[in-house]
């Protein structure tokens, strides 16, 4: 209904998971005195049902109301049709009492009612099986909630109202959490549940939930340590033993019930666990060929798949044979056997650098719905989590162009239900239990068929002899007989007898067939030869560039084009089946074809020095884009002005996350293109690409690959004495290193570069290497060497007008002077440090900043605002990717709500930190925020756990002979008080 001309009515909403409050729209109004509210949430909270005003007097005064209680409750009706104005006719009166109902059909909107409508349609998704579904419903219901329900207001009704709208959120809350675990989302779940057991101490459930998430982490001792105190406090406050269902998860615990690995199915019904359904399986050829009998054979196989492996490999390992489409036919036709997803790989087993397991194992996880923070490290570690993940369910994992057994073992479901269909070029008879299929070429009649449907029957009809001569030629291999077709089938203006003719005068090579890998080049010289020259040019030095794909950008670096000429010869390329698009705007070779590409690059291309041009554009536009993101991330930062010059463009960026996404989403091929940069012109460009981009350091997901890469150029500037680039290379491992935790290595490096940059006046090294080596001496306690250090690298880059870096160097000061009890002047140094990156707009770095000057706050019992400084660096870490910082803050928090007294709060925290840090910072780290949530964990009651987390803490630094463990050692201790 309309208020006036023009004008639409807008719905009347209301709020009592918090604070009651009204709006009309978008617009607030006055929900007036305590008493009014509480008047307003005994109306809301009915339902549109009358309440008798004896009722409301009783609600809001109980056995006690004011002498003029009916008058004082017309007052606040009156108050409350006065507030909703043109909607003053939603309060009705009636029957001598009051009532809240739509106006002219458009229904109140209550938060409450919508978290029941929430709440009802994820019971109805969990019965279904929707896990998925039912974990986000849950979510948007208790998203609801604002604080305590009914803030504020007192009385009978309001208390009851209180106590029964908290219980139902908990109720909820261990809902979801439930959910939580059966999707795999433990470590997650650990810190919740550990703040939530310390409000709601005697909970039961929470504390069964919490053990589950403990035990599914790998942290079965603490899990242990949760029932010891829980029966203790069970039998101090209330006499009694602990539930059965805690008791019987405790037992099943202590004799590592492998059911406990696996997602549990809910108590109500026999729906199936969370996850999601991965359909993964690349689309199936429209014109696949033949293959009946080995189609028939291989589906039968799948169909009563109990834990079988299934493997298709080529004879002699001949590429192009079609194991790939046929294994992708097959696993598309079996789906139906298959209801809870299909998996797929391409494990580059052909190529130089076959997948690794783990990784492999990684994406799989994650393609399940595990989030990356419970993903551990460690083959053996993926591939259990891996098999518990599968349990219950139906799953077919293709994993196709396997190297060898040992590359796939880890990878195989093993569990019933389940199943693993294969391709390799080798035949594996090591893989135990496998149903081996070998795959010869197609038959004449079957290679003739694939021709026709692709060519066209019309054409192929009237040439039937032309055509058998063609795919005779083609050595009836399914990807030559595609190739040849395609480039025919693009051509209306050849005959296919004039294909014929040009096979018949370019394949006397053809014989080589039976030669194993050279039928592999037979074939694709079929497309090759049929090139445009410019076709051809493309095709050989892209070929040249390594990493998983490449974007079209990047492409047109390589060639040397503009982006729409680049475009139109990839997308030509791709219509040959020479090339692969991956997603919109990136290529990528099969690896035998890059490998053939390579060769025709090392043959055809003239002069051989365009090939090297061809990379060395790439790099440049790799390093040009890379600084662009860096000068935005590191404003005022010298390096981009201490660079090798370059000579090819790079992109530039809207703004500073779109420079953080091209970062993270190239990082597979940048550090590719630096690793492949290893000749004596190319090794500083890519130094410097390394230390642009050393966020994928820190990020934690590209940790070891830049490790690794850094390395491997280190060795190549050192064989070709490149004193300038091993510097760089050195600093670049440095940063890894520290990060990681290997102090005395990172400054093994540090020092190497600090010798090398003297040794060729290079201002960055000279600069970076003493900061570095100040940040690696304090934390190892060498307070004196520190400061020097830090001094040296602030004269350098005040020198050098480095301003960025002037303030890293004055906040890492700042560390030094809290270290040796200067914390005024500690406080001073970070407030200058921040200052500067305010001046120039350096978030991301600003965000080490206020870390630096909440510690020099912490230490001073300014703890309100060190939380303050800590919560605004954790929101930039996060937003910047940056997880090592991430978890780091996590940390701090938690020694600022330990020293503030909130242990709840401090607990949380350190669960959080410990999520962010797996699989990076190192031993050491890990071991003081376990320390630290040992401390946490005591103050709350919770004493067997927290000594399970220092006796870890303890055995690490006992093994690094880390001078903290004597501190673990003292609070393991019977008289110790933490």
């Amino acid at each position: 209904m309309d208020d006036g001309p023009g004008q639409v009515r807008e719905r009347l909403r209301f709020t009592v998971l918090g604070p009651v409050r009204a709006w009309r729209g978008g617009t607030p109004l006055a929900a007036g005195s305590p008493q009014q509210r509480a008047l307003l949430a005994a109306l809301l909270l009915r339902g549109g049902r009358t309440a008798t005003a004896p009722e409301l007097v009783d609600a809001l005064w109980g056995d006690e109301p004011p002498h003029a209680a009916l008058a004082a409750l017309r007052t606040y009706a009156s108050r409350i049709r006065k507030a909703l104005g043109a909607d003053a006719d939603a309060l009705v009166s009636e029957s001598g009492g009051y009532a809240l109902r739509s106006v002219d059909e458009l229904p109140l909107d209550l938060d409450h009612d919508t978290a029941e409508q929430f709440a009802a349609e994820a019971e109805k998704a969990k019965a279904a099986g929707d896990r998925g579904r039912a974990r986000e419903l849950l979510d948007a219901a208790l998203d609801l909630w604002d604080g305590e329900p009914l803030a504020g207001l007192s009385g009978p009704y309001a208390e009851t109202q209180r106590t029964r709208l908290q219980e139902w959120r908990l109720s909820l809350t261990e809902t979801r959490l439930d959910l939580d675990l059966e999707a795999g989302c433990h470590a997650e779940a650990v810190s919740e549940l550990t703040a939530l057991t310390s409000a709601h101490p005697l909970r039961e459930r929470l504390r069964e939930l919490l053990m589950l998430a403990l035990y599914r982490s790998g942290r079965q001792a603490e899990a242990l340590a949760v029932y010891a105190d829980t029966r203790r406090l069970l039998a101090d406050e209330l006499g009694v033993d602990p539930c059965a269902s805690l008791s019987d998860l405790h037992q099943r615990i202590l004799r590592a019930d492998t059911e406990l690995d696996a997602p549990a199915a809910g108590e109500q019904g026999s729906a199936e666990a969370t996850f999601v359904r991965p359909q993964q399986l690349p689309a199936t050829v429209a014109d696949f060929t033949g293959r009946a009998a080995t189609v028939r054979e291989l589906s039968d196989q799948l169909a009563t798949a109990e834990g079988n492996v299934m493997a298709v490999s080529a004879v002699a390992g001949i590429g192009g044979v079609g194991k790939t489409t046929l294994a992708v036919h097959v696993a598309h036709a079996a789906r139906d056997h298959f209801p809870d997803g299909q998996l797929y790989v391409d494990l580059q087993g052909a190529g130089h650098t076959p997948s690794e397991p783990e990784a492999v194992l990684g994406s799989f996880l994650r393609a399940l719905g595990t989030p990356d923070s419970v993903i551990p490290d460690g083959v053996a570690e993926r591939a259990a989590l891996y098999r518990s993940a599968l349990a219950g369910r139906r799953v077919l994992a293709l994993l196709d162009n396997a190297r060898d057994a040992a590359q796939v073992r880890p990878l195989l479901p093993g569990t019933e239900g389940c199943a693993a269909l294969i391709t390799s070029r080798s035949r594996m008879i090591d893989l135990a239990s496998a149903h081996l299929v070998d795959l010869d070429v197609m038959s004449p009649e079957e290679a003739l068929t694939l021709f026709t449907r692709i060519v066209g029957e019309e054409r192929v009809t009237s040439e039937r002899q032309a055509a058998m001569a063609v795919v005779g030629a083609c050595g009836f291999l399914p990807l030559a007989i595609r190739v040849a077709a395609s480039r025919l089938a693009a051509r209306r203006t050849w005959t296919v007898s004039t294909l014929a003719r040009k096979l018949a005068d370019e394949r006397r090579r053809l014989d080589e067939l039976r030669a194993g890998d050279l039928a592999v080049k037979a074939t694709f010289e079929l497309g090759y030869k049929q090139l445009e020259p410019a076709q051809a040019r493309a095709f050989r030095l892209l070929g040249l560039a390594d990493g998983p794909d490449i974007s079209l950008s990047a492409a047109a670096a390589v060639l040397d084009l503009d982006t729409d000429t680049t475009e139109e010869l990839l997308e030509s390329l791709v219509d040959t089946s020479l090339l692969e698009s991956a997603a919109p705007g990136r290529y990528r070779y099969h690896d035998l074809v890059r490998l053939y590409a390579r060769a025709c690059a090392e043959r055809d291309e003239h002069p051989p020095s365009e090939r090297d041009a061809a990379l060395s554009r790439l790099l440049d536009f790799y390093l040009v884009t890379a600084s662009r993101m860096y000068a935005l991330e590191r404003p005022g930062d010298r390096l981009i002005h201490h660079m090798e010059r370059t000579d090819y463009p790079g992109l530039d960026f809207r703004d500073r996350a779109s420079a953080l996404e091209w970062l993270f989403s190239e990082a597979g091929c940048l550090l590719a293109c630096a690793r492949q940069s290893s000749s004596r012109t190319t090794l500083r460009r890519a130094a410097d690409l390394l230390l642009l981009t050393k966020d994928l350091a820190e990020s934690g997901a590209d940790a070891l690959q830049y490790e690794q890469t850094s390395t491997a150029l280190l060795k190549a500037a050192r064989e070709v004495e490149d004193q300038h680039a091993e510097a760089r290379f050195h600093l670049a491992l440095t940063y890894v290193r520290t990060l990681s935790g290997r102090l005395d290595e990172a400054d093994e490096n540090a020092k190497s570069a600090m010798l090398l940059g003297l040794a060729t006046e290079d201002p960055f090294a000279c600069s970076y290497a003493p900061n570095d080596r100040g940040i690696i001496a304090n934390a190892q306690g060498r307070h004196d060497d520190a400061e020097a250090y830090l001094r040296q690298a602030l004269n350098a880059f005040h020198d050098d007008h480095n301003r960025q870096s002037e303030a890293s160097a004055l906040c890492n000061l700042s560390r030094v002077h809290l270290d040796t009890g200067r914390v005024d002047s500690a406080i001073q140094l970070a407030e200058q440090g921040i200052a500067i990156y305010r001046e120039l707009g350096a978030k991301r770095r600003l965000a080490n900043g206020m870390y630096a000057l909440a510690l020099a706050y912490t230490q001073a019992m300014r703890l309100e605002e060190a939380t303050e400084q800590l919560t605004g660096a954790l929101a930039i870490f996060k937003d910047s990717r940056q997880r090592f910082w991430e978890g780091m803050t996590n940390f701090r928090l938690a020694e600022v709500d330990l020293t503030a007294r909130r242990p709840a709060s401090a607990a949380n925290h350190a669960e959080q930190a410990l999520t962010a840090l797996r699989g990076i910072g190192g031993d050491s780290w890990r071991a003081t925020v376990l320390t630290t949530l040992g401390r946490a964990l005591h103050a709350l009651g919770h004493t067997g756990r927290a000594r399970v987390c220092w006796q870890e803490a303890l055995a690490t630094f006992e093994r690094t002979g880390a001078p903290e463990g004597s501190v673990v050692q003292a609070l393991l201790s019977p008289t110790a008080v933490a």
